[in-house]
């Protein structure tokens, strides 16, 4: 068997993060899954096939590197919208799947259609697992040390008086992460932080900057998912550039360079595909197992995100990606 087609035996373990926002919020498509997607996801995800994992194992088993079962899915949902409580969390718990809330705790309580504190405890009551998500949920990354900090300082205050507790793990909100907040988020004390970017979380990753495939009306059909849920990690190292942000008068040029060295676990890397969001005519250029990635063009205002995939013999996707963000996007 070619080496590029090798399957999942000789991968390095790793899982699928799955993200979710709102269930049922038709009028909110860029946020939400239709519920009748919804049952398609949970019928899937109990077929036998996967393991669904609370998301703190699978965060203990990459910090130890111990070996996760192959189609090792975790599912978390951001933000706190109440369709979590009324439509994902009944379903969930029926199926029997765990699941993590990243909570923004300025919203709890306060803004309509949101959850209340009540209604995270009788979750949490019920074996879900509460993250953190930010007090303001404001983007973060481009903001000042003061004001990350004192963001970070009101959700554990909240979190303390409400619930009694920090949670251990943190996703940062619309995924925006730069190396000065993640060694804030790390400082804080959390074992693991995540972004909003697809891509399988796998043992010896940055456990501060790890992947999660986001799920909405568009990108939440059949077909997708089951690509998504049957991903692969593709193992690489020596990742440029090192930080999501690309800070306009850093110094950092913009395109930057990109590139990354591949496992031998992949094997053969001649079928090695790269996508970026704004820039369809990227090149690659393999030297040995060190694959650079050419831009055309620099990255625009806003996030951007390069997916790169490597097919398997068995029609799956070896799947790492690297989210970008440059300064003065519209949300």
């Amino acid at each position: 068997m070619r080496a590029a087609a090798q399957s999942a035996a000789t991968s390095p373990s790793g899982a699928v993060v799955l993200m979710y926002h709102r269930f049922g919020e038709d009028a909110y498509p860029s946020t939400s899954i239709r519920l009748a997607q919804f049952d398609e996801h949970i019928a899937k995800l109990t077929s036998g096939a996967y393991h669904v994992l609370p998301l703190d194992e699978v965060v203990a088993a990459l910090r130890d590197g111990t070996v996760l079962p192959d189609r090792t899915v975790a599912i978390t949902i951001d933000d706190a919208y109440r369709s979590i409580y009324t439509e994902a969390f009944p379903r969930l718990q029926a199926a029997g799947l765990p699941f993590t809330i990243f909570v923004n705790t300025d919203a709890v309580g306060q803004v309509p259609g949101a959850l209340t504190w009540d209604e995270l405890r009788v979750m949490e009551d019920a074996g879900v697992t509460i993250g953190a998500h930010s007090a303001s949920h404001a983007h973060m990354a481009v903001q000042g040390r003061g004001a990350m900090e004192e963001d970070l300082a009101r959700m554990t205050a909240a979190f303390l008086s409400e619930l009694g507790h920090v949670p251990e793990v943190f996703a940062y909100p619309y995924g925006e992460y730069s190396a000065e907040l993640a060694a804030m988020v790390e400082d804080a004390g959390y074992i693991a932080a995540f972004g909003q970017y697809s891509g399988v979380a796998t043992a010896g990753s940055d456990m501060f900057t790890l992947p999660r495939f986001a799920l909405n009306e568009r990108y939440g059909e059949p077909d997708r998912f089951d690509t998504i849920i049957d991903a692969l990690p593709l193992e690489v190292s020596d990742v440029l550039p090192p930080d999501m942000l690309i800070q306009p008068g850093s110094g950092t040029a913009n395109p930057p360079a990109i590139g990354f060295t591949v496992g031998e676990s992949a094997g053969r890397l001649d079928r090695l595909a790269c996508f970026a969001s704004h820039d369809d005519s990227l090149s690659l250029e393999l030297l040995g197992r060190r694959v650079e990635v050419r831009l055309a063009r620099p990255f625009p205002p806003g996030r951007s995100r390069l997916n790169c995939t490597l097919p398997t013999a068995d029609g799956r996707f070896r799947w790492f990606g690297m989210p970008f963000l440059v300064p003065g996007g519209e949300e």
